[in-house]
């Protein structure tokens, strides 16, 4: 396990580039046949990656001081492999590819594994702290509907699906789900905003082997970037912009925890004013 910690914008400022992708960067999420994890202080969300060949058990960590994972906790998981199967509690539930499911708080027994030997599946998780137990549910990719964003004059034409939301598959504070650009299009979240009430986390995926995604972070007037590979994730601080262009049009998987679930209160920044 790894443990990432919060940190001040004024420190940020004086960071070299091996400093922040140090703080804010995860890489080899997915190592075959285990189960990584990342414990991030900043609203206390852990990130997760399995990689399996065969049936491995997501284990209790020291820091959640708890009997098992979710005694205290609620997880959204999706599979960005082959076919595989989640059991929870003893039910099984098989996951395609781009397919999701919300873990309820209190779920004890949960087991992950692939069912195709040439076609591993890869199960990313984000788990955030929960006060209250809403149902398991599983999210087929097919049944979600897409929300048009961008335009191709700013090369930032994409969909975005929402897997975890108040509107949708409810939880208790976690909101999760798919941003996928389209052929030509390679900015994302562009103009940027900042969300002062949750933190963030981005997965970054279907990138090429030979291609990269400049990740934008940081204050509005003290921007730094991060380069991103295929299957990394950035962590997004609360005061942190967070915004990226790529070398193609790739996907990420979008995750925030916090004070609140609304994607209305983001704060917008004007191009202008960024430095």
């Amino acid at each position: 396990m790894e443990e990432r910690h919060t940190t001040h914008p004024l420190e940020v400022k004086n960071y070299d580039t091996d400093r922040l992708r140090q703080e804010y960067l995860v890489e080899n999420l997915f190592e075959f046949n285990k189960v990584k994890i990342v414990y991030n202080y900043g609203d206390r969300m852990i990130i997760g990656g399995v990689y399996p060949e065969k049936i491995l058990n997501l284990e209790a960590v020291e820091v959640l001081k708890s009997e098992y994972f979710l005694e205290r906790r609620e997880m959204g998981v999706i599979n960005i492999g082959g076919k595989g199967c989640i059991f929870v509690d003893g039910v099984e539930h098989t996951l395609d590819n781009m397919d999701g499911i919300y873990i309820g708080m209190g779920a004890k027994d949960i087991k992950f594994t692939s069912i195709q030997e040439d076609n591993l599946s890869k199960f990313y998780f984000i788990s955030t702290l929960a006060n209250a137990a809403y149902p398991t549910t599983k999210i087929r990719n097919k049944e979600v509907i897409g929300m048009e964003l961008g335009n191709w004059e700013s090369a930032n034409e994409r969909v975005l699906y929402k897997y975890i939301y108040p509107e949708g598959v409810k939880s208790c504070q976690l909101v999760m789900g798919i941003t996928m650009l389209k052929d030509g299009s390679v900015w994302n979240s562009m103009p940027p905003h900042t969300h002062a009430r949750r933190g963030e986390v981005y997965l970054y995926f279907n990138i090429p082997k030979d291609d990269i995604v400049i990740h934008f972070m940081g204050e509005s007037t003290q921007t730094r970037n991060i380069v991103v590979k295929n299957e990394e994730c950035v962590i997004s601080p609360y005061w942190s912009i967070h915004s990226g262009v790529g070398t193609k049009n790739y996907a990420f998987i979008w995750a925030m925890a916090g004070e609140n679930q609304l994607f209305s209160d983001a704060n917008s920044i004007e191009l202008t004013s960024l430095r």
